[in-house]
């Protein structure tokens, strides 16, 4: 690979993201490495863990902890007004003396280059973090990144609102070869023909439309911002510029889908499907 310039971006999902950490955990195994990553909701947290050299760390944030109250249950609507606790997970979970701590030295010492995509809730727009946004222990940009609208409430960075970076930034795929890579390696969670449609979209949008319309009116144009830039991928794959890792069925997964074993055969199609990453890394298409 000598100079090319490499680079991942995993879109995340929810919890359909455990077929990403299986692609990098088989990564972490076989020693492939990028030069940066570019991460959306979930894709954020799975890229955190493949750089500070994590291998399983993620697996039970999908496998396990869904499964307690505390991250993600109807119960916390009525605790802090919102399904998914983002605090409890970047809190008490992955803090330096939490439960499953993210090595935040080894994140911060690997030389490729971090980006996190969260959106502007007051004007809609994507917003671009890196390393320098984080401190040990203070993972706001994580949470910013994976605030799904009404499921989670939005987090503020220097007083500004965020919400989930799907909704400025679908695919980011652009976003990498803006950092100068020659190959990069997109994550879909979805089958790689999968065409969006907005119903769900459009009913979470109604619940925050009063306080942050912009935010609302992105939300809705999020699936046709995932199926233009899916088919912009394709585009770049024609060329040999870039892949696309997508399961060819998501094992009965949705973004909040809590079935373990359902999950487990995610995380498997995720690791064998990375073996295509070397050779295309190599060369190959």
């Amino acid at each position: 690979m000598n100079n090319m310039k490499t680079g991942i971006v995993d879109v995340g999902g929810g919890l359909r993201g455990i077929y990403a950490a299986g692609i990098f955990d088989h990564c972490l195994e076989e020693g492939i490495q990028f030069d940066v990553g570019v991460g959306v909701s979930a894709g954020s947290a799975n890229l955190a863990s493949f750089i500070a050299g994590q291998k399983k760390r993620n697996y039970p944030f999908y496998t396990e902890y869904p499964f307690r109250r505390e991250y993600m249950s109807f119960r916390n609507f009525a605790r802090i007004h919102a399904y998914l606790d983002l605090d409890y997970i970047y809190g008490p979970l992955s803090n330096s003396g939490g439960e499953n701590p993210l090595d935040f030295k080894s994140f911060m010492a690997n030389p490729m280059e971090f980006i996190a995509v969260a959106t502007n809730a007051l004007n809609g727009e994507p917003e671009y973090f890196g390393k320098q946004d984080l401190k040990q222990d203070e993972y706001d940009i994580f949470k910013a990144s994976c605030a799904i609208p009404f499921i989670c409430r939005p987090c503020e960075i220097d007083g500004v609102p965020y919400y989930d970076g799907a909704l400025g930034d679908t695919i980011p795929i652009e976003k990498a070869f803006e950092r100068g890579c020659d190959k990069v390696v997109l994550i879909l969670t979805r089958p790689r023909d999968t065409v969006r449609t907005p119903d769900t979209d459009e009913k979470l949008a109604q619940r925050i439309r009063h306080r942050y319309p912009l935010a609302a009116k992105r939300l809705c144009m999020r699936a046709d911002q995932y199926n233009r830039g899916v088919a912009l991928a394709k585009e770049y794959e024609a060329q040999g510029r870039l892949m696309i890792l997508a399961p060819d069925d998501t094992c009965g997964v949705s973004t909040l889908t809590r079935d373990k074993a359902a999950l487990r055969r995610l995380y498997k199609k995720g690791y064998h499907d990375a073996e295509a990453i070397r050779p295309f890394l190599n060369g190959g298409r």
